[in-house]
């Protein structure tokens, strides 16, 4: 089962990749027919939102995953075990009530705007709401799945690492830069 997660956000990552080559051609090209031949795509505007917003939905999936989203954790390291704990499942309590309020209100949107054209490329605005749907199912299930892995134990808060600062990345890069810049010598 891990296979076909790792195998899902190995898609998302390259899904993600697309969308930014899509939206650096789609300006790129409309700059450069503007100033050039004093023409211009009329879609690229519109579609570089769209495709915009379904990178930043499904960046904001892979973050969820590797606990890349800012947090604060100074709290929890100093409460005792079991009120950590608790602590921790009421803040994925409340993500879990976020997240479907998410997954409703894109779901409402997209059905309210299922018939609705846009205006340059005639693209359902379902499409462009739908992104929110492709953030909150798989986020509201990660939630869900974090939690269950917290209440049953098989995370430890006093050890889990929950959020992961920038600062404490480049300290670990640090660390191991040195031992990456020693030439390596055969005896």
């Amino acid at each position: 089962m891990a296979r076909v997660f790792d195998f899902y956000f190995l898609m998302l990552k390259a899904v993600i990749a697309l969308l930014l080559a899509g939206m650096v051609v789609l300006v790129f090209g409309n700059v450069v027919l503007r100033y050039a031949l004093n023409t211009g795509i009329t879609y690229s505007e519109e579609l570089s939102r769209i495709f915009f917003v379904w990178l930043t939905f499904l960046g904001a999936v892979v973050a969820m995953r590797e606990h890349a989203h800012l947090g604060v954790d100074s709290l929890l390291r100093r409460l005792p075990p079991r009120c950590a704990q608790a602590a921790v499942l009421a803040g994925h309590a409340l993500m879990l009530w976020a997240t479907w309020l998410m997954i409703s209100g894109s779901w409402a949107q997209a059905a309210i705007n299922l018939h609705v054209a846009a205006p340059a490329t005639g693209i359902s605005m379902a499409v462009f709401y739908g992104a929110g749907l492709a953030f909150g199912i798989p986020a509201f299930l990660i939630i869900l799945w974090d939690a269950f892995a917290v209440a049953t134990g098989r995370i430890d808060v006093a050890t889990a690492e929950f959020v992961r600062d920038s600062e404490d990345q480049i300290a670990l890069d640090d660390h191991a830069a040195p031992a990456l810049a020693q030439p390596i010598v055969k005896s």
